[in-house]
């Protein structure tokens, strides 16, 4: 698999695509969707499946690091959500400048500050989920897949080797995952 195949696959997510579609009029700086949409859309291909099978949400990153504040962070979002408007599916929508003010609560470990969106997709927990694409009005801008596309392809599910790893929520996720694709094979933790 490469850039251009796995772009393909994506946008044969009719959500996937209507999200990037309109990912430039959002208002956003530096905006991806990534993730599990991304991913979950090439399992279900590979597999037989159709595309939103086992989809939970969509989930786009952006970076604006002028206002770490919740409530610019939640202005953003809801004009985003304009942009967005009769999407049929769950979006999240996260700004990476703010991860590390709220991910040690959250998590119980340190999580030192990003310096753009690609950032976040970095600390995925697997590689197989490190994807992003950016948007353009015709559909994908730009294919950002730092670890490439082989554990992808091949239906693997490998741990991200990084200082702050959850375990836990990598042994969830991936029981969660194989539930849902049991072709998939899951790596374990050491």
């Amino acid at each position: 698999m490469d850039s251009d195949e796995f772009a393909s696959i994506v946008l044969g997510n009719p959500v996937n695509r209507a999200i990037l579609e309109r990912l430039p009029y959002t208002g956003l700086n530096d905006v991806w969707l990534v993730s599990g949409c991304l991913f979950q859309t090439v399992w279900n291909r590979k597999t037989g499946r159709t595309p939103g099978y086992g989809i939970k949400d969509y989930d786009l990153f952006y970076f604006d690091d002028s206002d770490l504040s919740w409530e610019a962070e939640d202005a953003a979002i809801r004009q985003a959500m304009q942009a967005l408007a009769g999407i049929d599916a769950e979006i999240e929508i996260r700004n990476q400048a703010r991860v590390h003010l709220w991910y040690p609560d959250k998590f119980g470990v340190p999580y030192d500050p990003l310096q753009r969106a690609t950032d976040g997709i970095d600390r995925f927990l697997a590689t197989a989920c490190m994807f992003g694409v950016a948007g353009s009005a015709d559909g994908i801008a730009n294919v950002y897949a730092p670890k490439g596309f082989a554990d992808l392809d091949h239906l693997v599910i490998r741990p991200n080797s990084l200082p702050y790893f959850d375990a836990e929520t990598y042994e969830n996720k991936a029981q969660r995952w194989q539930t849902l694709w049991p072709e998939l094979r899951v790596q374990s933790i050491g």
